[in-house]
């Protein structure tokens, strides 16, 4: 929970007091590598901080053709945010890639502190703020620059998972295919 309490501090920093509130709401767990924290259709009620592992996040087509959107690594926060926020079923679907270590808590918990607690709610804000910001940027990638340099983009922003992750997770969030990724890894160890 350290890890949990330094992210918040970074952000914006916590009173001991709101600390001492937002700690109990928060219980260990574990997600095996292939389980789900939230599928689609449910309607979301947690928020996790992932500790430790990777995650992604994805669509998946009527067809079962499956779009990852976004990849999580430690110090990250997961949920279906827009299910949260809105009361709607959730549509993408959050997966471990790996073995992972969560915290988790109930969100309307959570967020029931924000009046008592501004300094939680601007954390909570922040956190917003960077994710919008984070998504913002991913669809100006995929818009305008080539694959090459959304593939170099991904080695900078995420260095440690080309290693750890499937190439076809890697392809899909790039929006190519497996083959397109391999030809572009190929030319870029040639240069």
């Amino acid at each position: 929970m350290d890890k949990l309490e330094k992210y918040f501090n970074q952000l914006s920093p916590l009173k001991s007091t709101t600390w001492d509130k937002v700690k109990p709401l928060f219980t260990k767990t574990h997600l095996q590598k292939g389980e789900h924290f939230i599928e689609q259709g449910q309607l979301a009620s947690k928020i996790g901080f992932l500790e430790s592992g990777i995650m992604r996040a994805f669509y998946r087509n009527d067809e079962g053709t499956e779009y990852n959107k976004h990849f999580f690594i430690e110090n990250s926060f997961v949920g279906g945010y827009a299910s949260l926020i809105t009361g709607q079923p959730n549509i993408i679907i959050q997966q471990a890639l790996s073995d992972c270590h969560l915290w988790v808590a109930d969100f309307k918990q959570l967020s029931a502190l924000y009046d008592t607690c501004p300094d939680l709610e601007r954390v909570a804000r922040r956190i917003a703020e960077l994710y919008f910001v984070d998504k913002e940027n991913r669809e100006i990638e995929i818009i305008l620059l080539d694959a090459d340099k959304r593939y170099e983009l991904f080695q900078k922003r995420f260095p440690q998972l080309e290693q750890l992750i499937a190439q076809y997770h890697i392809a899909s969030y790039l929006g190519i295919t497996p083959t397109q990724l391999s030809r572009i890894r190929k030319k870029l160890a040639q240069r």
